[in-house]
């Protein structure tokens, strides 16, 4: 159940991402199809963040620590743009264009994602 209402915030954040910036893009036919997409790469982004992202902190703890925490906003970068090269490798129809807009597409995940999961409910 926890898994099912993180990929729907998950999903939820990378909309409004995507509604917000336009070189985040999720193209495709109808809006079922849409959802679809939107909501598999919302699977994605949440097994790239359960599997990769716990690596990348440990490697790069010490940037963590030298910038207090602010190195947090590239390795959350780093995270959707891999998602972005994932999709597209799955021929998904979602798409990140450059490291600066995967830094402020990641601050709009987080913050819609945190806000999502505060409303959501949570029973395991």
């Amino acid at each position: 159940m926890n898994f099912l209402v993180k990929t729907v915030a998950n999903a939820g954040a990378l909309a409004v991402a995507v509604w917000l910036l336009d070189k985040i893009t999720l193209e495709g036919g109808g809006t079922g199809r849409k959802t679809a997409t939107l909501i598999l790469v919302a699977v994605i982004f949440g097994l790239v963040n359960l599997l990769v992202k716990p690596f990348v902190q440990i490697l790069t703890l010490p940037l963590f620590i030298l910038t207090l925490g602010l190195f947090t906003l590239v390795v959350n970068a780093l995270m959707l743009l891999l998602t972005s090269w994932l999709a597209d490798k799955l021929d998904l129809s979602f798409h990140v264009e450059g490291f600066w807009t995967a830094v402020l597409g990641g601050l709009i995940v987080s913050v819609v994602s945190w806000a999502l999961n505060m409303v959501l409910p949570d029973k395991d």
